[in-house]
């Protein structure tokens, strides 16, 4: 899988923690992101590591294991790993290829740089990262 960067863009406009950055924002993401792919079975990160990359999932499906409990499953368009890459704090989950998965990773000193020079993509990922927060809490207190 080789992805441009008008392509990665493109993804990243379909992304709930993306779709509040213009073009031009989302375009200075994917320039910094690298294609990845994971044969099934494979860890894709580990809990308790420390986070290097952020990771959307372009195609093929991912497990979201929590001490050895599945906890979710990820596929096109979700991402994972932000938390440990924006406070380079451990990992609290690990996440499995299901299958062969084609991922754009994006390396938290690129994340670092980007959010330090343009503040409103740093605005967006914390509105962004609320949301999934709230959505989470909502589902705890139903």
């Amino acid at each position: 899988m080789t992805l441009t960067t008008a392509e990665r863009a493109g993804m990243l406009a379909r992304v709930g923690l993306f779709t509040s950055l213009d073009d031009a924002q989302r375009t200075a993401i994917a320039e910094r992101g690298v294609d990845v792919e994971f044969e099934a079975g494979r860890p894709m990160v580990r809990q308790g590591e420390i986070g290097t990359g952020l990771f959307l999932i372009v195609s093929g499906s991912a497990r979201v294991v929590h001490n050895g409990d599945v906890v979710a499953t990820l596929r096109a368009g979700d991402f994972f790993g932000e938390l440990s890459v924006l406070d380079h704090q451990p990992r609290n989950a690990s996440v499995v290829a299901a299958e062969p998965t084609a991922c754009v990773g994006i390396a938290s000193w690129e994340l670092d740089g980007l959010l330090e020079a343009q503040p409103a993509i740093a605005i967006a990922l914390v509105r962004g990262l609320a949301a999934r927060l709230r959505a989470v809490e909502s589902g705890l207190h139903a």
